[in-house]
């Protein structure tokens, strides 16, 4: 099927549900997708794009690709695909409340995360130095390859076609790319179907990121405090989330575990987002914003915290840096994690013959650069459990995490 050239939508939309705000991404004013298809009666474009990532086979996998710990910790613990969901739950209710499409913020908040490799941010960076020769890896770069390339659910074209202010909000939504953050895929879809990536994206966009920050800071201090990586008395001492504990314990005195999370965990999220709705109407007030455009025509970002929020999300994310991510019992792991990556990238690099027959007849010869590629975007697409099965399979090795 032929691209579409003008980019716009082809067929009626029912109107959305509610009045959108002057400055919301409108989905009558989308600029469409990259291939020409009649739109859904029932469904606005952006209620579309949701529901083609939810049903991927990118977003399944989520479900066994570890957030922070490995699997084998636990069922308690969030995986990229619960992580994914609290991402969304978040968006969708900031951009309810500024009038906002909540369709476009939760379907970039759900497919934020679909570049993930296994095992976390472990993983991409094994992945990152064992493909350095073949230009590295990088995980929103490879979110757009499987959202337009990779995934193979339509006849007359690969990916999920979706609507170009989707896209624009998976990779721009930690902000504008210029240069060397610039990976290739998203390089040679610009030179196609520019994407304006000297721009701040939609507000949608920007809530998402956001979302993230807040759910992750939240559900690592449950996971953390459920792991029995740091106790009570030491989250006390943590900056913002120490003083919803003390506010806890002088409301409740001794609380079981899962209570005391449950009650610092909304004291928390709550003042993030009292704070993040707050701030985001004062810029919008103060930069005049009257349209989608014009938000992206700012200088800088239009949804926020406050310089002093902010400073102190960055002191938390600091504690959790010092007594989560790099504690003993998650680090050892991760070095084992790495080894998995690393060795099987360098086996099937070299014996493409081992991938699935579908895969190797994409290769070209061993440890060329089509066949690193090929390599890549597959191990990329793994879970931590079938990554370890597959470790164990073509290198007669056993990897226990």
């Amino acid at each position: 099927m032929e691209p579409n050239p003008a980019g716009r939508l082809i067929g009626p939309l029912f109107a959305p549900p509610r009045q959108l705000a002057p400055y919301a991404t409108k989905p009558e004013d989308s600029r469409g997708r990259l291939y020409r298809e009649p739109e859904s009666p029932t469904r606005t474009c952006y209620s579309r794009d949701r529901d083609r990532v939810i049903h991927s086979t990118a977003f399944r996998r989520l479900k066994h690709k570890t957030q922070v710990f490995v699997q084998d910790e636990g069922d308690y613990y969030r995986t990229r695909l619960t992580h994914s969901l609290e991402v969304a739950q978040i968006a969708r209710s900031l951009a309810r409340v500024l009038a906002i499409d909540e369709d476009l913020a939760e379907a970039i908040a759900l497919s934020h995360d679909l570049g993930h490799t296994p095992f976390g941010h472990a993983g991409e960076e094994a992945l990152n130095e064992a493909a350095a020769a073949f230009g590295g890896f990088d995980h929103n770069a490879h979110a757009l390859r499987l959202v337009t390339q990779l995934e193979h659910r339509y006849a007359s074209f690969d990916g999920l076609n979706l609507t170009w202010e989707t896209l624009e909000g998976l990779i721009k939504h930690n902000g504008p790319l210029l240069g060397e953050r610039v990976a290739p895929p998203i390089a040679e879809l610009d030179a196609h179907w520019p994407l304006q990536l000297h721009s701040w994206p939609g507000l949608e966009a920007q809530v998402a990121a956001l979302a993230d920050d807040i759910a992750y800071v939240n559900h690592d201090i449950d996971d953390g405090l459920r792991a029995g990586l740091f106790p009570i008395a030491e989250l006390q001492q943590a900056p913002l989330a120490g003083g919803c504990a003390h506010d806890v314990i002088q409301a409740f005195g001794e609380l079981e575990l899962g209570r005391f999370i449950g009650e610092v965990v909304r004291r928390l999220m709550g003042l993030l987002i009292e704070d993040l709705l707050r701030q985001t109407r004062q810029r919008i007030e103060a930069c005049s914003a009257d349209s989608a455009a014009s938000v992206r025509a700012q200088r800088a970002d239009v949804a926020g915290f406050s310089g002093e929020m902010a400073a102190e999300i960055a002191a938390l994310k600091g504690f959790l840096f010092e007594h989560m991510y790099r504690h003993p019992r998650v680090m050892e792991p991760v070095e084992k994690a790495k080894q998995v990556v690393r060795e099987l990238f360098a086996t099937l690099a070299a014996e493409p013959a081992l991938l699935p027959a579908d895969w190797a007849a994409a290769c070209g010869l061993p440890n060329d650069a089509v066949t690193a590629s090929v390599v890549r975007d597959y191990i990329a697409g793994m879970t931590d459990r079938f990554a370890l099965a597959e470790h164990a399979k073509i290198t007669h090795t056993h990897i226990s995490l």
